[in-house]
């Protein structure tokens, strides 16, 4: 016969697997990870690109995409192309469906200039904010012949003529657009009074460098570093905080001020509506996506800097920037009022 003492170890043992069996991840009822409690996968997601196929919204994503799928975050998930209108067509689709679950929209600042510029109904307060997941530096360069030797000689010549000093850059209202007329505020000139060509992209305000035809350029890091590493164009200014490796400016933005610290950023969003458990859900499982290796690989691959930030962080600085990105754009005279 069993003796009580016996008997009472063996119920002892018993309670202590049950707990540490209850407590271990399953592919059906959670992803393991390190971040503690269980994690439900998602069943099912559509990500919205607001961009063609190939764009940077486009690449992220994927990317999304890729991690999500590869690490058993979400069970399937998809990526559905909805171009146009700096992202605010995409938006209009995905805004009014409120508290859909399954759905995510890729954003991020070329969407919010869109917002301002375009004076939409819709706005970025029509979505649930989830995540901030990467970025990239804008740089200010000259060609190699062009006297100016970091920013502060490029604006004090724009400051003494603005008109003398064409920049080359991306579309208006573009993140291009927007450093300068931060940089414009910075040293006390008027944002609309800076000598802005807007070009479709960075191969044509390259060859528009080169071909003397401005006297500075303003873009993504990607877009001008190989001409930087030749020698063809120097490297004025980066909007890092610190020098970035393989690169080499004259200045980065915080030498200047430590508020001109800038970024196209890009995010993942959801509709407003969705509860607080589905919120909860999307937010650790963009916290798994970004420990995971498939999304350091993508980060690395596409050049892009890993600026997460997550949940309620996120929203409270999503205010910040619409704030500081639509003093810029009502200064350079391209904000409309929705409506």
């Amino acid at each position: 016969m069993r003796t009580p003492r016996l008997v009472a170890a063996i119920v002892a043992a018993g309670l202590a697997l049950a707990a540490c069996s209850g407590n271990s991840g399953t592919s059906g009822g959670g992803s393991g990870g390190d971040g503690g409690g269980d994690f439900k996968p998602l069943s099912r997601v559509e990500i919205i690109a607001p961009a063609a196929p190939g764009s940077g919204w486009d690449q992220t994503a994927r990317a999304v995409q890729e991690a999500l799928t590869s690490d058993n975050l979400a069970r399937s998930a998809d990526v559905k192309n909805v171009p146009g209108a700096s992202g605010t067509v995409a938006l209009a689709q995905v805004a009014p469906q409120t508290g859909k679950a399954d759905l995510l929209i890729a954003s991020g600042l070329a969407m919010m200039s869109g917002i301002i510029t375009n004076g939409t109904d819709v706005t970025l307060d029509d979505l649930t904010p989830i995540a901030r997941v990467v970025g990239e530096y804008e740089v200010i360069v000259v060609p190699k012949d062009v006297p100016f030797n970091n920013a502060d000689e490029l604006f004090a010549a724009i400051k003494a003529d603005p008109k003398s000093v064409p920049i080359a850059g991306g579309s208006a209202g573009s993140a291009d657009q927007i450093f300068i007329g931060l940089l414009a505020q910075h040293y006390g000139v008027k944002p609309a009074d800076v000598n802005y060509v807007p070009y479709s992209g960075g191969g044509e305000a390259t060859t528009a460098l080169l071909g003397g035809k401005v006297k500075a350029g303003v873009a993504g890091l990607n877009e001008f570093a190989e001409q930087i590493k030749n020698g063809n164009l120097k490297g004025l200014l980066i909007s890092s905080a610190q020098q970035v490796e393989g690169t080499s400016f004259a200045q980065t933005a915080t030498q200047i001020d430590p508020t001109l610290e800038f970024q196209n950023w890009r995010s993942i969003m959801a509709p407003t509506g969705i509860s607080d458990d589905l919120t909860t859900q999307y937010v650790e499982a963009m916290k798994r996506m970004h420990d995971s290796s498939a999304w350091t690989d993508a980060v690395k691959k596409n050049g892009w800097n890993d600026n997460f930030l997550a949940g309620d962080e996120f929203g409270t600085w999503l205010k910040e920037e619409n704030t500081r990105v639509q003093t810029v754009l009502d200064e350079l005279g391209l904000a409309k009022k929705a409506g």
